[in-house]
This record gives structure tokens, sequence and C-alpha cells, in this order.
């Protein structure tokens, strides 16, 4: 899980790789045990990755260990261009023998939020089902078979239920209006909102809109129900009436709209642990910390445990009750970006101070497990383009490696009992899940592996170089099908989004490495300065030069690969990017005319037009130094559309540009794109504006996806021949 202080320091979301891995799941065949091997060649003949590999490959979600480490549920999405035809469904497979997975359920809508109860029979899970209107929780007796029950049913939905240690009861996440107080009143709320003759929003305080969507009045809480007695029990409203909940600043972190909280209960089931904010009206001005609070089962006020500048996140407790762990990122004061480290607290807590067991590692902490003996807390973390498994003990110390594949990225962890479940993907293998407990990764589900073999691709490769400044750069390349080292290609070079992220070894669905390079290019990976993965000062070097440093670092990436492959064509070179990577497009566009065609998504144009229309300004300002009014040079200097008009510097807008956006995207909104492409047309700079009315910060949808990559390929194609 990303860091709330990481994700509002940069202000952008972070997209790992400019992009998402497919990593929720999908309908397939049986599994088998195969020891984990790239997609080796085969006797068979190869083709050239196609859109349709891309996005009709099975997606796996995380695989959920049961407690007593028998089996693991995971949710596989079986793909289609046409949402009306895509399946998702949950998986079991036995974590015991050799046995292939079996489908537990059968059902278009798919499931999420899976958990076990204590003595591994059971699931819950939220899906959105015949006659519900929003998501609700059911009940799986995969012990004795049988249709899922439902558990809630209310206006508002359900999500994330979290069994109490002795299975009688689950707590979970819902919403309510303001001053309502039962179920009946949020039907009556839900619908008198529904019957109004108006549809004015209106906002006093925070961002009025997040992501992809405006923001309503709704306010978090959470729930306790029976975990048996099914929808005749009316679930418990545990926050109502409080005084927390009424702080106009209550609710979730920044890293969100404010409606989620991590919940957990306490070791004796007396007791709900959770994080959440109470500045949350104050975002624009002021860093948002997620602290620390304890409430009764019963109900009542909650207690805040923690009183510092932390923030806390994935709450667990280890076996015996006796020891609370966190993930938790300190912010510093004026800082753009904090490293994300693993925290201890002696439970039940006494003193609010943290001990944080990773203080010596720089760098942060994705997601941790504490498997059963334990006495060392499993973890992975994002190094140079890969992200492998490490152990730390559970009073602290040195970090120790842990059997993990020497390529790839591990992208979820699960554990039960003494078994240590999760997935591994890389560029070339697309997400399966694989057994982490023995001396080597056991690959567990081929549900892609028949597909993955008959692609020519081959994996990327790394390369290092030093900048002038002295900072180590992390590269990689990807080489289109029938590669032949004695010819020469064009080179495109893809900018990641963030910037706190870092390109990986993965199998991504948007910008995928290989898709991109088919039509005969070499693509260029390039971990610029504010990446992660290199430590907290490599990641907070962006500040005060947002655009200019990580645009220079990318074409001195660009210099160093023309240097090291004879293959690349020096006199034919592209770049572009999405979100961040849009930014750095838009910035190489405007200061230098090396690139033959640029491709920018979802890319800001002006800093202060940015800050004043996102979704969030405070991390922005962190960024710049001041605010938009203080006069500092970077507002104005590091802003592309400022540099318009730089020809006597010989640079300024004159490489023809693709411009694509989405008019629901609400983290770059689409006013940067049509701004962008006014200036190229005041220019007389060849631009091409592709606007997706019905996409958000993302390209989500199957046919928007496969025209936006015939965009690019035509895009390039008309200029790199």
């Amino acid at each position: 899980m990303t860091s709330p202080r990481l994700r509002r320091s940069i202000g952008s979301l972070l997209i790992a790789a400019a992009c998402a891995s497919l990593a929720c799941a999908a309908h397939a065949h049986a599994a088998d045990t195969t020891e984990a091997t790239p997609a080796a060649a085969t006797q068979q003949a190869k083709h050239a990755i196609t859109h349709e590999d891309v996005w009709l490959m099975k997606r796996i979600g995380a695989p959920v260990a049961s407690p007593d480490g028998k089996w693991a549920v995971f949710s596989v999405v079986d793909s289609a261009y046409d949402s009306k035809d895509q399946w998702s469904d949950l998986w079991l497979k036995s974590l015991t023998d050799e046995s292939a997975p079996r489908r537990l359920t059968f059902s278009k809508g798919g499931e999420s939020a899976v958990a076990w109860s204590p003595d591994s029979r059971q699931l819950v899970f939220v899906a959105k089902r015949e006659g519900d209107e929003a998501g609700q929780i059911y009940r799986l007796d995969v012990a004795a078979g049988g249709e899922a029950q439902r558990l809630t049913s209310l206006t508002l939905g359900a999500r994330t239920p979290k069994w109490s240690p002795d299975g009688k009861q689950l707590l979970f996440i819902s919403d309510i209006y303001p001053g309502d107080k039962t179920e009946a009143d949020v039907k009556q709320s839900a619908k008198e909102r529904k019957d109004r003759k108006y549809s004015a929003r209106s906002y006093e305080t925070t961002a009025p809109r997040y992501f992809d969507k405006w923001l309503t009045d709704k306010q978090v809480r959470l729930f306790i129900i029976d975990a048996q007695a099914g929808i005749e029990t009316t679930p418990r409203d545990i926050l109502s009436g409080s005084q927390l909940v009424a702080l106009p600043g209550f609710g979730g972190g920044q890293g969100d709209e404010g409606q989620s909280l991590d919940a957990i209960w306490t070791p004796d089931g007396k007791g709900v642990l959770f994080n959440a904010a109470t500045n949350r009206d104050a975002a624009q001005r002021e860093a948002v910390h997620s602290q620390l609070y304890l409430v009764a089962a019963t109900g009542g006020e909650p207690q805040r445990l923690t009183q510092d500048q932390h923030s806390y996140n994935n709450l667990k407790f280890a076996a015996d009750g006796k020891t609370l762990f966190a993930l938790s990122d300190a912010e510093t004061p004026g800082k753009v970006y904090d490293v994300n480290r693993l925290a201890s607290f002696a439970w039940p807590l006494v003193n609010p101070q943290p001990t944080i067991l990773t203080a010596k590692l720089d760098r942060s902490i994705s997601r941790y497990v504490l498997p059963e003996g334990g006495k060392r807390i499993i973890f992975s973390y994002e190094h140079a383009g890969l992200e492998k498994l490490y152990s730390i003990d559970v009073k602290g110390g040195e970090v120790r490696d842990e059997p993990s594949l020497p390529t790839g990225s591990i992208s979820s962890l699960s554990s039960g009992g003494k078994s240590l479940v999760g997935v591994w993907e890389s560029s070339i293998n697309p997400p399966e899940i694989y057994a982490f407990n023995g001396k080597q990764p056991k690959r567990l589900t081929s549900f892609n592996t028949e597909k993955a073999d008959k692609i020519d691709w081959q994996a990327p490769e790394h390369f290092w170089f030093k900048t002038a400044d002295g900072r180590q750069i992390h590269n990689m390349i990807v080489k289109p099908a029938n590669f032949d080292p004695n010819k020469k290609y064009p080179l495109f070079t893809v900018i990641h989004g963030g910037a706190a992220s870092m390109w990986r070894d993965q199998f991504v669905l948007r910008w995928n490495y290989h898709l991109l390079a088919k039509p005969g290019y070499i693509v260029l990976l390039t971990d610029y300065k504010g990446s992660t993965g290199y430590g907290e000062e490599f990641a907070r070097s962006i500040q005060f030069d947002p655009l200019k440093g990580p645009g220079d670092e990318i074409n001195q990436g660009v210099d160093e690969a023309i240097k090291k492959y004879p293959f690349i064509d020096a006199t034919k070179l592209a770049a572009g990017g999405a979100s961040y990577g849009g930014h750095l497009a838009n910035w190489l566009q405007a200061t230098t005319t090396r690139y033959k065609a640029i491709v920018s998504h979802a890319g800001e144009m002006d800093l202060i037009m940015q800050w004043g229309t996102s979704d969030g300004g405070f991390g922005r300002e962190t960024n710049a130094g001041g605010p938009v009014w203080s006069q500092l040079p970077v507002w104005r200097d590091q802003s592309p559309v400022m540099q318009a008009g730089n020809h006597e510097k010989g640079t300024g807008f004159t490489t023809p540009i693709l411009i694509t956006v989405g008019e629901l995207d609400y983290r770059v909104p689409a006013n940067n794109a049509l701004m962008n492409f006014a200036v190229q047309q005041r220019l007389n700079v060849p631009a091409k504006l592709i606007v997706f009315p019905d996409e958000n910060h993302w390209i989500l949808k199957g046919e928007n996806s496969r025209f936006f990559y015939n965009q690019v390929e035509e895009w390039l194609a008309k200029y790199l021949k």
C-alpha cells in the first residue's frame, strides 16, 4: 500500500509504471504447480504481442490465505471488450496438495474485500448482485457449499468486512448522510436527494471533487453486525453520536475521498482500532494525518491513541495480541516525500510513540505480513524496477533477503498458518499466484502461461548511468518482436507518472511496454529524480524542481541509451507519458527540438492552473516552496505553457504532439489538454487532440484502449518513418 503522505506530497496519482498492473482476477482453467520460470521459448511459432493479448489476459487478484494455511481464495476477471461480456469470480486453491483451483462463484458482477472466518470454514465478501443498488456483504460457507447469503441491505452499501476474533460478528464500513441515525433515516435522505428538483452541489470546505467524482456530503462510519443471522439483524453504528465524527474535518486520510477507514478488531474482540483524520476540512492549507483511535465494540466516544505527525495504515496485531504493527510515514514538515516504514507498539498501547522497525532501511514498505510463529515480519519494497521479498525480526534489526524470483515484481502478499502466498508478475509473465514459503517460489496457477508462451517478447534490459551532479539513474529498455541487433530502431522514451512511482518489470495494461515497442521501436524507461525505489533523498530531490531536472535526466537517459546500444537510430526519437509523465512530455516539447513526435496523456500545462483546478493543492504548494501568489520563479519558470514563445532560444513548441485526455479526469483536469491544444493551434504546430468523454485519469474501457494504442501507433509512424 502506498503511503498517504507520499500520495499527497506531489499531488498526482501514483501510477506505478504510468499504468496499472493486471491485478484483479479472472475466470479461467486449472492450474499447475510448475516451478517459477520466465515465459520460456517453445517449439511453436511465436507472434508479436497484440492489443487483444494485453486486454484479454486473465486478471488475477490478490490471494487471501485461510487462517489455517490450507487454502487461498482469489478473484479472476475474464476480461472482454464489452463490459457486458466480462466475468469475475472467486476461485479456491488448496495450499496443501497439487489439485487444480476450483471456481467458487458464478456471477458477472464480481466480488471484492474477501475475508476468511477464524475457523477457515466461511468467507465474506462484497458484491453487487441482483436487486442490490450498492455493494453488500455476502457470506459463503466454503465447507458446506451452497449459495452465498446476503448479510447486509444498506442503502449506501457496505465494504471491507472483518471477522471478530470469535467469528460471531463482522466489522465493516458504510456511510450515512449528515444528521441520520438509522438506516430508515438514510433511506429517506437518499429518496429526498433523488427527488430534488434542482441538481446543484454546494461546498464550504476541502476539495469539491476527487479523481473522477464530485464529492457528496456522505459521512463514513464503522458498523458491526451479527455474522450469522443474516439481513434480519440491524447493523450498529459504533461511532454514532460521538464528538469525533461531528468534527468538520473527520474522515479518511488525504489519499482518498475520505470515505475509507482502516479498522481492525482488538485481540480480545472488545474494541475496534482504526485510523482517521480530523483536519480534512483544512487539506488545502496543511498536511492531513491519519492517527490511531480506539472505540469499544459497543460504541461510545473513541479514544485518540497517537498524537504525532505520522499517518498510520495497514494495521495488524501479532498472533499473541501483545504487539500492534502498522505502516507509518512520519511527515517531515516542508518536504514532499516520506518513506513508508514498519512501526510497532506494545499492546495495550501505553506509550503512543511507535518503535520504527525499519528505521535503517531507506525504502518504502509496500506490504507486509505476519506469518505463523511471529518471529519475523515478511515484506516487500520497490528497488530499481523490481519488487522482492525481505524480512526483519519483530523487534527490529537487520533486513534479510527472502526467497524471491530474480526478475519481476510481487504485487500482493498474504499469510495464513505456515503458508505465504501472493501474486508475482513480470513484463513477459502476466500475473499468477505463487507460494513463497519454500526455498524457491512455486507457481500455483497457470491462467496466463499458455498465452504468454506464444508471444515473441524479451525481458527488459537494465542499465544505469551517472548524471553530471553524481546521481545514479536506473533505466530499462524493451525491444520489439523479431529484434535484430544489426538493424537500426527508432527510440520511444516513455515517462512514468507520479512522480513518486517507479518503472517496474511488470505486465501492465496501460502503456504496455511491448505493445508500444511492437511497431519496431526500442522503448526506454528512465527513473528520473523524484522516482521511488531509490530512497528518500532521491524522491525528495524533485522539490523546487518539478519538471526541469527530471526532463534533463530523461534527455540524458536518451543520450546514454544511444551511446550504449548501436541498434538505436539517434535521428528518430519520440517521447511520451501520462499524468506526471504527460507533464514531462509537455515540458520536453517546450524545451527541446530533439524529438520527432510527442505523446501527452493527462499532462499538465500550467502549474498555477493545476494547483487551482485539480483535486489537491497543498502538496503542489509544498513542492514549489510556497503558494502561487508568493512570486516564486518555479510557478512560472517550470510551467510548460510559459515556455511556448522561446523560439529565439531555439526551443518553444515546435514538435508535433498527440494530446489525449479523459473528460472525467479531475486529477489533471481536461482544461490542461484544452490549453495545450490551443497553444499548438496558436503557434501552428502539428497537433491532434483526442478527448474520451467517458474516461477518467486512465483509459479503462476496452475499445477506448484499443483506439488509444492505434492512435499512438499512427502518430509515431507518421513522424518516425
